[in-house]
């Protein structure tokens, strides 16, 4: 009976040990192809990494994931604008009024650490206690009526925001996804805020502009040339006269505009352009009031997405007049991808819009043949082409595009949809690969030296049978790491310090068992008899302490977030392994050691 036992026992180590194997040889892989590359010249690796794309693609799909904090990359924590999306739920019925109590209401959330909303409508009560909030907000689908209370109100506009903030993060995973990123974390934070870990990411910028990125995508008309030339006159005579009655100027300078500022632009639909370094305080200038009346209400001056020349190396980017009525937006489109401008072999993002888009793209080209149409996305204008013919297919195509990655990006934007309130970035950390090969370097040496620890005192405190017991601990953290990558875990600092405490763990499960050994063999048992009492005896207390202890970490990993849930992945797949290696490794051991009766074991 016992062989039959042991053979069935023998299967299942085998088995276990294989998959172990199979799941961790990957890795394995991975780590002696980074080894490779890490040998290679810069021109021999790119050559060597375009050779071998799809089975690199697959190690790293397949390998142990590290975390942020091992391999590096970016912690940001963003803000969803609920003042701008409180704002946009007016709609039509949002006026002055209402922009000045939000504006306040977001000043005093900020100032005093609370929740916006509430701040909100106290703002608005306090201001006039009999005033009715539904005078701004209506909706069917929500039962919002021109009756409904404030307080009615306010529970519509948390549920909004709630909506907002589950949709940025669908909105943001699968940016994220598309951008390739091993692993990442995105997880909401309180009401309105949202934690991304991208590890292995260190391009920031390019990260920013995808995290932010709102995609909202324009189609506008522009003005008549002559419209804007007589704009421009009233600019250029008002900043002249400015100049001449110095007595006038503020401290910030308004003369300036004309000196950093050309309105001649390089098209006749060009309002001006600027160097790069000089656009922040054209905006500046832009932003104030008596400048703002010189622009009629119908017109809208927004910069270029990129550089159209340069000036010793410094771009100059265009400020370009538009109509402020949209007459197209990005919800038309149904497909985006890649292209290449046939004539100058640019790249470009090609554009297909559902029928609706199709229809009404239809009649905007046709109605305004000989006239540019402004491809504006989140307030940068990309390009404006002059419609030729009328356009019946749908399609379109931003160009003016930096490169193959920034139009891989604008891509991934506008397939993911566009964000339903800004997102603004309140915190960011950027780990060094150098300090995560120092956290990985710090974790292994605790592990060693855990295990080095406890492995001589379980040889000098139980002789044979702690010998047993450090094989089945070795063992044991091989099955820790191939639970890890069987499951595609993300294996983090506080992971390893699971493997530590697991360490302990794994050898307390024999302590007792031996100690029980050695009380029957005390009792006058026979060798074989003790072993069979001491491990049926332990047992129990066995399974009741990591019993406990799994079911701890399953609440830390429901109700943790970051590096609280990376340690209780571990806490879980170290208990699994060291329940198996206690029970069934270390028995399996001692019974072939003592098959026969001249063996000698000892327990200490």
């Amino acid at each position: 009976m016992k062989k039959q036992n042991n053979g069935f026992k023998i299967g299942c180590i085998v088995l276990f040990l294989g998959l172990t194997i199979y799941y961790l040889f990957p890795t394995v892989q991975w780590n002696l192809e980074q080894r490779h590359m890490a040998s290679m010249t810069e021109n021999e690796r790119v050559q060597y990494e375009s050779e071998n794309i799809a089975k690199h693609q697959r190690l790293q799909e397949r390998s142990l994931s590290l975390g942020l904090d091992l391999q590096g990359g970016m912690y940001v924590t963003l803000e969803v604008g609920t003042p701008q999306l409180i704002l946009e739920l007016a709609g039509d019925f949002a006026d002055d009024y209402l922009e000045d109590v939000i504006s306040t209401a977001a000043e005093t959330a900020f100032d005093q650490n609370t929740n916006f909303i509430d701040e909100f409508v106290a703002e608005f009560e306090r201001r006039d206690p009999d005033a009715m909030l539904s005078r701004y907000y209506r909706s069917d689908a929500e039962n919002i009526t021109r009756r409904s209370t404030n307080s009615e109100i306010a529970s519509y506009l948390r549920n909004q925001q709630n909506a907002a903030v589950e949709r940025a993060i669908e909105i943001i995973r699968s940016r994220v996804d598309r951008f390739g990123v091993t692993e990442p974390g995105i997880l909401q934070q309180g009401s309105n805020r949202i934690v991304v870990e991208l590890p292995g990411v260190d391009d920031e910028e390019r990260v920013r502009d995808l995290l932010r990125g709102t995609a909202r995508l324009e189609f506008r008309l522009t003005p008549e040339s002559d419209e804007i030339n007589n704009v421009k006159q009233q600019f250029t005579n008002y900043f002249n006269q400015l100049e001449e009655e110095a007595d006038t100027l503020d401290e910030n300078g308004v003369k300036n505009l004309l000196e950093i500022f050309d309105l001649r632009g390089p098209t006749q639909y060009s309002f001006g352009y600027a160097a790069a370094r000089d656009t922040s305080d054209v905006n500046r200038i832009m932003e104030k009031e008596e400048v703002q009346n010189l622009i009629p209400g119908n017109m809208t001056l927004l910069w270029s997405a990129s550089p159209f020349a340069e000036d010793n190396g410094i771009g100059l980017y265009e400020m370009i007049a538009v109509r402020s009525q949209i007459e197209l937006t990005g919800d038309v489109i149904s497909e985006a991808r890649v292209a290449f401008d046939p004539n100058t072999n640019a790249p470009e993002v090609s554009m297909t819009m559902d029928s609706e888009g199709a229809r009404r793209w239809a009649r905007i080209t046709g109605a305004n043949i000989g006239r540019p149409v402004a491809i504006v996305l989140d307030e940068r204008v990309y390009s404006y082409p002059t419609v030729r013919s009328q356009i019946n297919n749908g399609r379109s195509s931003i160009s003016g595009i930096g490169g193959v990655q920034e139009a891989e990006d604008l891509v991934n934007i506008l397939m993911s949809g566009a964000l339903p309130a800004p997102l603004d970035i309140i915190e960011e950390r950027t780990v060094g690969a150098s300090l995560g090969e120092a956290s990985i370097r710090a974790g292994l040496y605790s592990v060693m030296f855990g295990l080095g620890v406890v492995a001589i005192f379980m040889i000098v405190y139980y002789r044979t049978g702690g010998g047993i017991a450090d094989i089945a601990l070795m063992l044991n953290i091989i099955f820790i790491l191939g639970i890890l990558a069987g499951f595609q875990a993300t294996l983090t600092l506080p992971g390893i310090a699971g493997i530590v405490l697991t360490i302990g763990m794994a050898v307390d499960a024999n302590v007792l068992i031996f100690d029980r050994i050695r009380e029957e063999l005390r009792g006058g048992k026979t060798l074989r008899a003790a072993i069979d009492n001491g491990y049926a005896n332990a047992m129990s207390a066995i399974i009741d302490a990591n019993v406990t202890t799994f079911f701890v970490a399953v609440i830390l990993y429901s109700f943790g977030v970051g590096p609280i849930k990376g340690f209780a992945v571990t806490l879980m797949a170290g208990i699994v392994a060291s329940l198996f290696s206690a029970i069934v490794i270390t028995r399996v051991i001692v019974d072939y050691l003592t098959r026969e009766k001249t063996a000698i074991v000892s327990f200490g």
